[in-house]
Protein backbone atom coordinates (compact mmCIF):
# COMPACT_ATOMS: atom_id res chain seq x y z
CA UNK A 1 0.00 0.00 0.00
CA UNK A 2 1.75 3.14 -0.74
CA UNK A 3 2.04 5.95 1.75
CA UNK A 4 0.06 9.06 2.29
CA UNK A 5 0.86 12.01 0.41
CA UNK A 6 1.15 13.85 3.59
CA UNK A 7 3.75 11.01 4.87
CA UNK A 8 5.27 10.90 1.50
CA UNK A 9 5.68 15.20 1.36
CA UNK A 10 7.05 15.16 4.93
CA UNK A 11 9.68 12.78 4.37
CA UNK A 12 10.93 14.57 1.36
CA UNK A 13 11.02 17.18 3.29
CA UNK A 14 13.26 16.25 6.11
CA UNK A 15 15.74 14.86 3.51
CA UNK A 16 15.66 17.72 2.23
CA UNK A 17 16.34 19.63 4.99
CA UNK A 18 19.57 17.16 5.87
CA UNK A 19 20.17 17.52 2.41
CA UNK A 20 20.75 21.52 2.62
CA UNK A 21 22.28 21.19 6.33
CA UNK A 22 24.90 19.20 5.16
CA UNK A 23 25.74 20.90 1.72
CA UNK A 24 25.25 24.43 4.09
CA UNK A 25 27.86 22.91 6.86
CA UNK A 26 30.05 21.54 4.15
CA UNK A 27 30.14 24.46 2.05
CA UNK A 28 30.66 27.22 5.11
CA UNK A 29 34.16 25.27 6.26
CA UNK A 30 35.11 25.05 2.76
CA UNK A 31 34.71 28.79 2.25
CA UNK A 32 36.51 29.60 5.69
CA UNK A 33 39.43 27.09 5.01
CA UNK A 34 40.27 28.03 1.00
CA UNK A 35 42.03 31.08 0.03
CA UNK A 36 45.21 32.96 0.00
CA UNK A 37 45.95 31.72 2.86
CA UNK A 38 45.44 28.40 3.85
CA UNK A 39 43.59 27.56 7.31
CA UNK A 40 42.91 23.84 8.50
CA UNK A 41 39.44 22.63 9.66
CA UNK A 42 40.59 22.43 13.50
CA UNK A 43 42.23 25.87 13.10
CA UNK A 44 38.46 26.98 11.60
CA UNK A 45 36.91 24.89 14.69
CA UNK A 46 38.67 25.97 17.33
CA UNK A 47 38.51 29.69 16.21
CA UNK A 48 34.50 29.39 16.76
CA UNK A 49 34.94 27.66 19.94
CA UNK A 50 36.62 30.28 21.04
CA UNK A 51 34.78 33.51 19.96
CA UNK A 52 31.85 31.21 21.86
CA UNK A 53 34.28 31.34 25.07
CA UNK A 54 35.70 27.84 24.88
CA UNK A 55 39.51 27.59 24.45
CA UNK A 56 41.20 23.98 23.16
CA UNK A 57 44.05 23.32 21.08
CA UNK A 58 42.39 23.59 18.49
CA UNK A 59 42.71 27.45 18.28
CA UNK A 60 44.80 29.07 16.05
CA UNK A 61 47.99 30.83 17.57
CA UNK A 62 48.86 32.76 14.82
CA UNK A 63 47.34 36.17 15.07
CA UNK A 64 46.86 36.40 10.81
CA UNK A 65 44.69 33.62 10.81
CA UNK A 66 42.53 34.97 13.30
CA UNK A 67 42.42 38.19 11.93
CA UNK A 68 41.71 36.12 8.11
CA UNK A 69 38.65 34.73 9.61
CA UNK A 70 37.25 36.97 11.43
CA UNK A 71 37.64 40.24 9.26
CA UNK A 72 37.54 38.94 6.03
CA UNK A 73 36.14 35.50 5.99
CA UNK A 74 33.33 34.76 7.76
CA UNK A 75 31.52 38.19 7.18
CA UNK A 76 32.22 37.07 3.41
CA UNK A 77 30.22 34.27 4.21
CA UNK A 78 27.48 35.62 6.19
CA UNK A 79 26.52 37.79 3.77
CA UNK A 80 26.86 35.14 0.91
CA UNK A 81 24.26 33.51 3.13
CA UNK A 82 21.80 36.62 3.66
CA UNK A 83 21.88 37.75 0.19
CA UNK A 84 21.61 34.58 -1.62
CA UNK A 85 18.26 33.62 1.21
CA UNK A 86 17.22 36.78 0.21
CA UNK A 87 17.01 36.82 -3.37
CA UNK A 88 15.59 33.37 -3.12
CA UNK A 89 12.85 33.92 -0.95
CA UNK A 90 12.21 37.44 -3.63
CA UNK A 91 12.20 34.87 -6.11
CA UNK A 92 9.37 32.92 -4.72
CA UNK A 93 7.45 35.21 -3.38
CA UNK A 94 7.64 36.90 -7.04
CA UNK A 95 6.79 33.97 -8.51
CA UNK A 96 3.60 33.58 -5.92
CA UNK A 97 2.13 37.15 -6.65
CA UNK A 98 2.65 36.95 -10.76
CA UNK A 99 1.15 33.25 -10.85
CA UNK A 100 4.48 32.66 -13.06
CA UNK A 101 7.58 30.44 -12.97
CA UNK A 102 9.48 33.32 -14.70
CA UNK A 103 9.31 36.03 -12.54
CA UNK A 104 12.61 36.56 -10.87
CA UNK A 105 14.10 39.89 -9.86
CA UNK A 106 17.00 39.92 -11.82
CA UNK A 107 15.05 38.50 -15.03
CA UNK A 108 12.16 41.65 -14.55
CA UNK A 109 14.77 44.35 -13.84
CA UNK A 110 13.79 45.03 -10.32
CA UNK A 111 17.53 43.99 -9.67
CA UNK A 112 18.94 46.63 -12.34
CA UNK A 113 15.98 48.92 -10.98
CA UNK A 114 17.66 48.43 -7.15
CA UNK A 115 21.21 48.81 -8.59
CA UNK A 116 20.60 52.58 -10.23
CA UNK A 117 18.89 53.61 -7.24
CA UNK A 118 22.58 52.37 -5.35
CA UNK A 119 24.40 54.23 -8.44
CA UNK A 120 22.46 57.52 -7.79
CA UNK A 121 23.25 57.18 -4.04
CA UNK A 122 26.57 56.88 -4.51
CA UNK A 123 27.59 59.35 -7.46
CA UNK A 124 25.62 61.73 -5.28
CA UNK A 125 27.74 61.01 -2.08
CA UNK A 126 24.46 60.70 0.01
CA UNK A 127 25.14 59.90 3.34
CA UNK A 128 22.57 61.73 5.43
CA UNK A 129 20.87 58.16 6.58
CA UNK A 130 24.47 57.07 7.27
CA UNK A 131 24.95 52.76 6.21
CA UNK A 132 21.24 52.73 5.20
CA UNK A 133 21.92 55.40 2.73
CA UNK A 134 22.52 52.92 -0.42
CA UNK A 135 19.84 50.43 0.90
CA UNK A 136 17.17 52.65 1.31
CA UNK A 137 18.09 54.32 -2.58
CA UNK A 138 18.35 50.37 -3.54
CA UNK A 139 15.42 49.70 -2.42
CA UNK A 140 13.45 52.64 -3.52
CA UNK A 141 14.70 51.95 -7.06
CA UNK A 142 13.55 48.05 -6.69
CA UNK A 143 10.30 49.32 -5.37
CA UNK A 144 9.48 51.69 -8.40
CA UNK A 145 10.90 48.41 -10.64
CA UNK A 146 8.26 46.05 -9.36
CA UNK A 147 5.75 48.72 -9.10
CA UNK A 148 5.99 49.16 -13.04
CA UNK A 149 6.28 45.47 -13.85
CA UNK A 150 3.48 44.30 -12.04
CA UNK A 151 0.92 47.14 -12.95
CA UNK A 152 2.24 46.61 -16.99
CA UNK A 153 2.35 43.05 -17.30
CA UNK A 154 -1.35 42.00 -15.24
CA UNK A 155 -4.14 41.77 -17.55
CA UNK A 156 -7.29 40.35 -17.11
CA UNK A 157 -6.13 39.23 -13.49
CA UNK A 158 -3.14 36.96 -15.16
CA UNK A 159 0.52 37.80 -16.01
CA UNK A 160 1.48 36.57 -19.85
CA UNK A 161 4.56 35.41 -20.36
CA UNK A 162 5.35 37.48 -22.98
CA UNK A 163 3.79 40.82 -21.42
CA UNK A 164 6.49 40.10 -18.44
CA UNK A 165 9.54 39.05 -19.98
CA UNK A 166 9.25 42.17 -22.69
CA UNK A 167 8.39 44.52 -19.95
CA UNK A 168 11.80 42.96 -17.90
CA UNK A 169 13.85 43.87 -21.13
CA UNK A 170 12.42 47.11 -21.04
CA UNK A 171 12.91 47.88 -17.23
CA UNK A 172 16.65 46.23 -17.51
CA UNK A 173 17.21 48.49 -20.71
CA UNK A 174 16.12 52.18 -19.02
CA UNK A 175 17.80 50.84 -15.61
CA UNK A 176 21.43 49.85 -17.86
CA UNK A 177 20.87 53.64 -19.49
CA UNK A 178 20.52 55.44 -16.22
CA UNK A 179 23.28 53.66 -14.65
CA UNK A 180 25.93 54.61 -17.85
CA UNK A 181 24.58 57.71 -17.23
CA UNK A 182 25.15 57.73 -13.75
CA UNK A 183 28.76 56.76 -14.59
CA UNK A 184 29.44 59.17 -17.17
CA UNK A 185 28.34 62.12 -14.46
CA UNK A 186 30.09 60.53 -11.82
CA UNK A 187 33.71 60.95 -10.52
CA UNK A 188 36.37 58.08 -10.93
CA UNK A 189 35.89 56.71 -7.14
CA UNK A 190 31.94 56.49 -7.81
CA UNK A 191 32.46 55.42 -11.56
CA UNK A 192 34.40 52.40 -10.19
CA UNK A 193 31.85 51.18 -7.30
CA UNK A 194 29.26 51.61 -9.68
CA UNK A 195 30.76 49.02 -11.74
CA UNK A 196 31.40 46.92 -8.38
CA UNK A 197 27.54 46.82 -8.06
CA UNK A 198 26.89 45.70 -11.70
CA UNK A 199 29.31 42.79 -11.70
CA UNK A 200 28.08 41.91 -8.19
CA UNK A 201 30.39 40.36 -5.69
CA UNK A 202 30.94 39.85 -1.98
CA UNK A 203 34.22 40.90 -2.03
CA UNK A 204 34.85 43.63 0.99
CA UNK A 205 32.04 42.36 3.32
CA UNK A 206 32.22 43.89 6.90
CA UNK A 207 30.22 43.03 10.00
CA UNK A 208 27.72 45.97 9.90
CA UNK A 209 26.68 45.28 6.50
CA UNK A 210 25.96 42.33 7.44
CA UNK A 211 23.98 43.02 10.47
CA UNK A 212 21.71 45.07 8.27
CA UNK A 213 21.65 42.59 5.68
CA UNK A 214 20.72 39.89 8.38
CA UNK A 215 17.90 42.23 10.10
CA UNK A 216 16.00 42.45 6.46
CA UNK A 217 16.38 39.04 5.70
CA UNK A 218 15.09 37.66 8.90
CA UNK A 219 12.20 39.70 8.96
CA UNK A 220 11.71 39.21 5.12
CA UNK A 221 11.57 35.34 5.68
CA UNK A 222 9.28 35.35 8.68
CA UNK A 223 6.80 37.73 6.69
CA UNK A 224 6.80 35.86 3.67
CA UNK A 225 6.72 32.60 5.28
CA UNK A 226 3.42 34.01 7.31
CA UNK A 227 2.11 35.12 4.15
CA UNK A 228 2.65 31.11 2.54
CA UNK A 229 -1.09 29.97 3.28
CA UNK A 230 -2.59 32.84 1.24
CA UNK A 231 -0.14 32.17 -1.35
CA UNK A 232 -1.46 28.68 -1.86
CA UNK A 233 -4.78 30.27 -1.96
CA UNK A 234 -3.77 32.90 -4.52
CA UNK A 235 -2.45 29.86 -6.39
CA UNK A 236 -5.98 28.29 -6.74
CA UNK A 237 -6.91 31.72 -8.69
CA UNK A 238 -8.01 35.38 -7.56
CA UNK A 239 -11.56 34.47 -7.73
CA UNK A 240 -11.35 31.47 -5.38
CA UNK A 241 -8.84 32.94 -3.45
CA UNK A 242 -11.12 36.31 -2.94
CA UNK A 243 -14.32 33.94 -2.16
CA UNK A 244 -11.92 31.96 0.24
CA UNK A 245 -11.33 35.59 2.83
CA UNK A 246 -8.18 37.10 0.93
CA UNK A 247 -7.86 40.39 0.29
CA UNK A 248 -5.83 39.61 -2.99
CA UNK A 249 -4.67 43.54 -4.19
CA UNK A 250 -3.46 44.04 -0.33
CA UNK A 251 -1.91 40.60 -0.54
CA UNK A 252 -0.12 41.63 -3.59
CA UNK A 253 0.84 45.15 -3.25
CA UNK A 254 2.29 43.76 0.34
CA UNK A 255 4.80 41.67 -1.15
CA UNK A 256 5.71 43.39 -3.80
CA UNK A 257 7.11 45.68 -1.04
CA UNK A 258 8.69 42.94 0.86
CA UNK A 259 10.29 41.90 -2.86
CA UNK A 260 11.98 45.09 -3.43
CA UNK A 261 13.61 45.33 0.08
CA UNK A 262 14.90 41.82 -0.42
CA UNK A 263 16.02 42.83 -3.67
CA UNK A 264 17.30 46.19 -2.35
CA UNK A 265 19.31 45.36 0.60
CA UNK A 266 21.10 42.61 -1.69
CA UNK A 267 21.68 44.73 -4.50
CA UNK A 268 23.21 47.38 -1.75
CA UNK A 269 25.93 45.51 -0.63
CA UNK A 270 26.69 42.98 -3.12
CA UNK A 271 25.47 44.21 -6.59
CA UNK A 272 23.52 42.66 -9.34
CA UNK A 273 23.20 38.67 -8.63
CA UNK A 274 21.28 37.14 -11.03
CA UNK A 275 19.15 34.50 -11.61
CA UNK A 276 19.20 33.21 -7.48
CA UNK A 277 15.77 33.81 -7.26
CA UNK A 278 14.89 31.34 -10.71
CA UNK A 279 16.62 28.67 -9.85
CA UNK A 280 16.39 27.67 -6.65
CA UNK A 281 12.60 28.21 -6.18
CA UNK A 282 12.21 25.73 -8.82
CA UNK A 283 14.59 23.11 -7.56
CA UNK A 284 13.17 23.72 -3.88
CA UNK A 285 9.17 23.38 -6.04
CA UNK A 286 11.08 19.94 -7.97
CA UNK A 287 11.77 18.65 -4.34
CA UNK A 288 8.98 18.94 -1.85
CA UNK A 289 5.92 20.55 -3.99
CA UNK A 290 4.10 23.92 -4.52
CA UNK A 291 3.49 24.53 -1.00
CA UNK A 292 4.54 27.94 -0.07
CA UNK A 293 5.41 28.49 3.80
CA UNK A 294 7.86 25.45 3.04
CA UNK A 295 9.04 26.31 -0.40
CA UNK A 296 9.80 30.02 1.07
CA UNK A 297 12.03 28.65 3.97
CA UNK A 298 13.52 25.74 2.34
CA UNK A 299 14.69 28.24 -0.51
CA UNK A 300 15.99 30.99 2.05
CA UNK A 301 18.59 27.81 3.18
CA UNK A 302 18.81 27.06 -0.58
CA UNK A 303 19.39 30.55 -1.78
CA UNK A 304 22.21 30.97 0.81
CA UNK A 305 23.96 27.50 -0.01
CA UNK A 306 24.03 28.24 -3.69
CA UNK A 307 25.56 31.67 -3.23
CA UNK A 308 28.44 30.16 -0.68
CA UNK A 309 29.59 27.61 -3.44
CA UNK A 310 28.88 30.57 -6.33
CA UNK A 311 31.34 32.47 -3.76
CA UNK A 312 33.52 29.55 -3.03
CA UNK A 313 34.01 29.12 -7.03
CA UNK A 314 34.62 32.64 -7.66
CA UNK A 315 37.34 32.86 -5.66
CA UNK A 316 39.29 29.72 -6.53
CA UNK A 317 38.20 29.24 -10.34
CA UNK A 318 41.46 31.86 -11.80
CA UNK A 319 44.45 31.44 -9.24
CA UNK A 320 44.95 34.73 -7.50
CA UNK A 321 41.90 36.47 -8.88
CA UNK A 322 38.13 37.34 -7.30
CA UNK A 323 36.14 36.48 -9.94
CA UNK A 324 32.71 38.60 -9.91
CA UNK A 325 30.16 36.00 -8.36
CA UNK A 326 27.27 37.89 -10.63
CA UNK A 327 29.10 36.52 -13.99
CA UNK A 328 29.02 33.10 -11.78
CA UNK A 329 25.50 33.08 -11.58
CA UNK A 330 23.98 33.84 -14.81
CA UNK A 331 26.61 31.13 -16.58
CA UNK A 332 24.74 28.93 -14.67
CA UNK A 333 21.32 30.34 -14.02
CA UNK A 334 20.86 31.90 -18.24
CA UNK A 335 20.47 27.23 -19.59
CA UNK A 336 18.38 27.33 -16.99
CA UNK A 337 16.21 29.99 -17.72
CA UNK A 338 15.94 28.80 -21.46
CA UNK A 339 14.66 25.30 -19.79
CA UNK A 340 11.87 26.91 -18.32
CA UNK A 341 11.13 29.08 -21.70
CA UNK A 342 11.19 25.91 -23.47
CA UNK A 343 9.12 24.01 -21.06
CA UNK A 344 6.29 26.76 -20.29
CA UNK A 345 5.81 26.76 -24.58
CA UNK A 346 5.25 23.30 -24.46
CA UNK A 347 2.85 23.14 -21.61
CA UNK A 348 1.16 26.43 -22.63
CA UNK A 349 0.86 25.54 -26.53
CA UNK A 350 2.68 29.19 -27.27
CA UNK A 351 3.84 32.38 -25.46
CA UNK A 352 1.05 33.45 -24.23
Amino acid sequence: MAAPRSVRHRGRSLTLAAILALALLVGVVASAMVGQLPISPSEVLGSVLRALGIDTALAPDDPIVESTLWVVRFPRIALGLGVGAALAVAGAVMQAIFGNPLAEPGVVGVSSGAALGAAIAIAAGVTVLGNWSIAVFAFAGSLLATLLVYFVSRSNGRTEVVTLLLTGIAVNAFAGAGLALVQFLADTSSREQIVFWQLGSLAGARWPEVAIVAVVCIAGLVAAASLGHRYDLLSLGERNARHLGVNVEALRMGSIVLVALLTGVAVAFCGIIAFVGLVVPHIIRMAIGPRHRGLIIASAFGGGTLLIYADLLARTIIPGADLPIGILTSLVGGPFFFFLLARQRRRSGGWA
